[in-house]
C-alpha cells in the first residue's frame, strides 16, 4: 500500500514538472555526459550556463506580473529594453561609474519605464484578446524608431558618439571603465582554472525573484492575480481591472530595464539599433518551457526555463562542434534557439503539453 502510495505520488510530480521539460532535462544531462569525450571543459560550460542564467533571469522575470495579469506573454519587452539603454546611456552620458554607474543607470531607466509602461498599458487595455499580436508590432516599432533617435538624440560623450562626426551613437559601446561586471565580479570566485561563479549577479536576480514573489502576494498581487484567473468575479469584487493591468506592464517593462542592464554589465557592451528587436522571443521560450501557461507563470518557471533554455543553447554547439570537428556553433545555435522558441509559442498551456 505505502509502494502504491509512493509511485502514485512519483507520477503526480512527474505529470506536474511535465514530459517536454523531463525531456529537454534529459538531453541536457546526456550532453554533460558526452561532453568530456570530445574535449569539452565541463567546468567552463557549466560557468558559462550559470552566467547565462545571471544574465537573462530578469528578462525571464519580466514575463511574470503580465501573464499574471491575464495581458500575455509580453512580446512588448523591446519597450524596457530600450528604458534599460536610456539609463544605461544618459548614465554614461553623465560620466557615473562603478556602482553608482550601474544603480545610476536604473534609477534613471525608471521614469522611462513608468512612461512607456503606461502608454504600453493605454494600447493594451484597447485591445483585450489580442495583447501578443498587437505587442510584438509595438516592440518592433519602438525598436524601429529609437534606431533614428540614437542618431538624433544630443549626446556628446566621446566614448559613445561616432568618432568622425561627434554626433550620433555608436551600435556598441564598451562599458570599459565604467561598470562593466560590476555586478558580476561582486563576490565572485574561482573554482580550478575554469569555472568563475558571478556571486553578485545571482543574488541580484535572486532578489529580484524573492521581490516579485512578495509582491504577488500582497493586495496589489493578489488582485493582479484575481484580474488573470477571473476578470469577471474580480470586477464584481470592485477591482479596477484596467489599472491593475497597467501596473503590470509597468513593473513588466521597469523590470525589462533592469533586466537588460544586467545582461549589458556581465556582456561589457551597450548594443543599439536593431539588437532589442529581438530580445523578447528567448525570454518568451524560457518561459514557456519552465511550464508557464499564457495566463499562468510563477518564479519556478522562470528558474527552471532559463537554466534549461541557456543549458541547451550552451551546451548543444560545444558538444557538435566536438563531435563534427568543425565550426558550426553559430549556425547550430540559430537553428537550436530558433527551434525552442517555436516549440514553446505552440504550447498553449504549462509544462503537461
Amino acid at each position: 500500500m505505502t509502494k502504491s502510495i509512493v509511485m502514485q505520488s512519483i507520477k503526480s510530480r512527474l505529470e506536474e514538472f511535465g514530459l517536454p521539460r523531463i525531456i529537454i532535462a534529459l538531453f541536457l544531462v546526456v550532453l554533460f555526459i558526452m561532453a568530456p569525450f570530445v574535449d569539452v571543459n565541463i567546468a567552463a560550460s557549466l560557468s558559462d550556463i550559470i552566467n547565462r542564467f545571471g544574465m537573462n533571469g530578469l528578462l525571464v522575470l519580466a514575463m511574470v506580473p503580465m501573464i499574471q495579469s491575464g495581458c500575455g506573454l509580453n512580446f512588448g519587452l523591446s519597450l524596457g529594453v530600450i528604458a534599460g539603454l536610456l539609463g544605461s546611456t544618459l548614465a554614461m552620458e553623465f560620466g557615473l561609474m562603478g556602482w553608482g554607474g550601474i544603480f545610476g543607470a536604473m534609477v534613471i531607466s525608471i521614469p522611462f519605464s513608468i512612461l512607456l509602461g503606461w502608454g504600453y498599458s493605454l494600447l493594451l487595455n484597447r485591445v483585450k484578446g489580442e495583447e501578443m499580436t498587437i505587442a510584438m508590432y509595438v516592440g518592433f516599432a519602438a525598436v524601429m524608431f529609437m534606431s533614428i533617435m540614437w542618431l538624433i538624440l544630443p549626446y556628446s560623450s566621446n566614448n559613445m558618439v561616432w568618432g568622425y562626426e561627434g554626433k550620433g551613437l555608436r551600435t556598441t559601446i564598451t562599458l570599459d571603465g565604467y561598470w562593466a561586471k560590476q555586478l558580476s565580479s561582486f563576490l565572485s570566485f574561482k573554482i580550478g582554472s575554469s569555472f568563475v561563479f558571478p556571486t553578485g549577479m545571482i543574488l541580484f536576480v535572486a532578489l529580484c525573484c524573492f521581490g516579485m514573489k512578495v509582491f504577488l502576494q500582497s493586495k496589489t498581487g493578489t488582485a493582479l492575480i484575481a484580474v488573470g484567473s477571473n476578470p469577471g468575479f474580480a470586477r464584481s469584487s470592485g477591482i479596477n481591472i484596467d489599472k491593475v493591468r497597467t501596473i503590470s506592464v509597468i513593473l513588466s517593462t521597469m523590470l525589462g530595464a533592469f533586466g537588460i542592464l544586467v545582461y549589458q554589465q556581465s556582456f561589457g557592451f551597450i548594443q543599439l539599433y536593431g539588437a532589442p528587436l529581438y530580445m523578447s522571443f528567448p525570454a518568451v521560450a524560457a518561459i514557456l518551457i519552465g511550464g508557464a501557461s499564457i495566463n499562468k507563470a510563477s518564479i519556478l518557471n522562470v528558474l527552471v526555463g532559463t537554466i534549461l533554455f541557456q543549458g541547451i543553447l550552451t551546451m548543444t554547439p560545444s558538444v557538435v562542434n566536438g563531435l563534427l570537428q568543425t565550426d558550426m556553433s553559430e549556425v547550430i545555435r540559430i537553428v537550436l534557439s530558433n527551434g525552442m522558441i517555436l516549440y514553446a509559442l505552440t504550447r498553449k498551456v504549462g509544462g503537461r503539453r
